[in-house]
């Protein structure tokens, strides 16, 4: 959970292309939509049709170049979009109409902010004359979404639509990408209209920062160069920036340990040596442990969000701080920053990678010898483990582990909420950017299925993998159907575990294993049977209860390529995430299992 920095996306965004003034066309306001759209180079468009943008779906029923994929829910077209942005870097799309239509984007719009996510939300609203009246599905949707979009507009003359569509892809993929509505009235969709796509977006005032201070680089490195319990934060930030190779540098020069955050896995190759893992409140006790013991923190496109602090006020007390964020307003917010840093996170890398150099060449260089000592000792006495069922039920772990390794490292995970969020994101190992989707900032369940839809649209040739739970999953697997019908054939792994997991560990640690609410019934009544349901949406539908059908029922599931896949994999009910840091407290109390005190509580 990380702030994000500007992306480089796969495609040169489109918007910049145009050299010279572009030809009037007369169209209506819908037409214009639709070409703002193709010249934006909008690849697909999630979303369902209603009365106030259905004007826009009659010539987008002749676009060549924009692909609509009609979802069967308007969260589902949001974490599409998302889904999309994140596996390929460029803006994902979703569309809506008015009044429910739009409100159902709030909480994917809410998502992408949290997370940092380019996305454009084009929404229908009443005609002009109706808004501020209550008419039939009207709401402010630009007043509802004001705090959690990067910006929103309501167009108010259909000449504005191209300058408007341009800008909003502009700011959704620059400086800490984002979301941004763009809200049009049906009278202006239905006017007849000129359309000129803007040579150039001129947005007076937005002017973000990529390229950061050399003095704040040059204190940066001194103090990097002299430290002796460093480590280097990482956050979703240099995903975003594509500054995974540049990160790789530092961290090969420096000999510094590196720690990823939830929204970071994949920047930095679980395989290295330096790599510690995830840090925070179910990070590995090494990395935790490091960041907590640091005198030098190197934070990212990082935000010090408080699952990874635990109590801010005890976090990392000994340590001086580097911030670098494309976002000034992230710097200082939760913990001070000794040397702050304000630019693009692959921009920082490089600067730091040449001031530390110079730093080495003048024969000042870190020993790092006893601070690695230290480390390996703790991965060693701490690695991530996990525990079979007394029962003889199906480890959860042990399900994520081996999909991992069948799977493979070129394939895209997206996780739903909640422990099979936390052991996807332990057990799975990471080796390259952009294979690790899921909501960290938000915390959506419901997520998965559709994010991982929009993924496998934006990258057709990998394998994509929803990692879900029972409950995550009965939140919008009605997006199967989409999937069956529109050719786009994503595998699903139902982590079955009869509850609400993660709400059900919390009840078991802080209120004396009371379970109020949390049985779902998927195993003591098989409602629904995950099996069944896949097959009625026209899917595969495959089922896993044994360690030794494990694999057997992976390999079957990457074996189909032609439609959907769901495979139930029916798990024990009480398995639990470790390590832990229980909510409201230190990282200093980290708890390696239940029943086990605190593994620093006597520092």
């Amino acid at each position: 959970m990380s702030t994000q920095t500007r992306p480089a996306p796969v495609a040169p965004m489109p918007q910049q292309r145009p050299v010279a003034p572009a030809p009037v066309e007369h169209l209506s306001g819908a037409a214009s939509v639709v070409r703002s759209l193709e010249e934006a180079g909008a690849e697909v468009v999630f979303g369902i049709p209603g009365g106030a943008v259905l004007p826009v779906y009659d010539p987008l029923l002749d676009s060549r170049r924009v692909r609509h994929i009609l979802v069967r829910h308007e969260q589902g077209a949001g974490h599409a979009a998302t889904g999309y942005a994140q596996a390929t870097g460029r803006v994902g799309v979703c569309m809506a109409t008015s009044g429910p239509g739009a409100t159902n984007l709030v909480t994917p719009i809410a998502d992408a902010h949290m997370d940092s996510v380019p996305l454009v939300a084009v929404t229908g609203q009443v005609g002009r004359s109706l808004i501020g009246t209550d008419g039939f599905q009207e709401a402010d949707i630009c007043g509802i979404t004001m705090p959690i979009t990067k910006h929103n507009f309501l167009v108010s003359d259909a000449r504005e639509i191209p300058e408007t569509i341009a800008a909003a892809f502009h700011l959704a993929s620059t400086g800490r990408p984002g979301p941004v509505l763009v809200d049009i009235p049906k009278d202006i969709l239905q006017a007849d209209t000129t359309f000129r796509w803007p040579a150039e977006v001129h947005l007076p005032g937005y002017r973000p920062a990529a390229r950061p201070h050399a003095g704040q680089i040059g204190t940066a490195a001194k103090l990097i160069a002299t430290a002796r319990r460093p480590v280097l934060y990482v956050g979703g930030g240099v995903l975003k920036a594509r500054a995974s190779a540049a990160l790789l540098r530092l961290a090969e020069l420096t000999g510094i340990p590196v720690v990823t955050t939830l929204m970071a896995r994949g920047a930095f190759p679980d395989s290295h040596i330096q790599h510690l893992g995830m840090p925070g409140m179910h990070g590995t006790v090494a990395a935790v442990a490091a960041m907590q013991r640091a005198d030098v923190i190197i934070a990212l496109g990082a935000r010090f969000d408080d699952r990874v602090t635990g109590q801010l006020s005890t976090f990392a007390p000994g340590a001086a701080v580097i911030h670098a964020d494309i976002d000034p307003a992230e710097i200082g917010k939760n913990r001070v920053a000794d040397v702050p840093i304000v630019g693009d996170a692959r921009e920082v890398i490089t600067d730091l990678v040449a001031a530390v150099t110079a730093e080495q060449a003048a024969g000042v260089v870190a020993d790092l010898t006893a601070w690695w000592a230290e480390l390996d000792q703790l991965r060693e006495t701490f690695p991530l483990g996990y525990e079979w069922p007394a029962d003889g039920t199906l480890a959860p772990q042990y399900v994520i582990q081996r999909l991992g390794a069948i799977a493979g490292p070129d394939a895209v995970y997206a996780s739903g909420v909640g422990q099979h969020q936390m052991w996807a994101a332990q057990f799975i190992s990471y080796e390259k950017p952009g294979t690790w989707l899921n909501s960290g900032g938000l915390g959506t369940m419901g997520y998965a299925v559709p994010a991982a839809m929009g993924a496998k649209v934006g990258r057709p040739d990998t394998t994509v993998w929803a990692i879900d739970g029972d409950g995550c999953f009965q939140m919008t697997n009605q997006e199967l159907a989409t999937c069956a019908i529109e050719g786009i054939p994503i595998k699903v792994a139902v982590i079955n575990n009869g509850n609400l997991g993660m709400v059900r560990q919390w009840q078991t640690l802080f209120y004396g294993e009371r379970y109020s609410q949390t049985d779902l019934g998927t195993h003591k009544h098989r409602i629904p049977d995950f099996k069944l349901l896949a097959e009625a949406y026209g899917c595969v539908g495959l089922r896993c209860e044994s360690k030794e059908d494990v694999d057997r029922t992976i390999d079957a599931a990457m074996a189909i390529d032609d439609r959907p896949v769901v495979v139930d994999f029916t798990v024990g009910a009480d398995a639990q995430v470790w390590p832990m840091v229980a909510a409201g407290t230190g990282n200093d109390h980290i708890m390696a299992a239940r029943g086990i005190r605190p593994l620093f509580d006597e520092d």
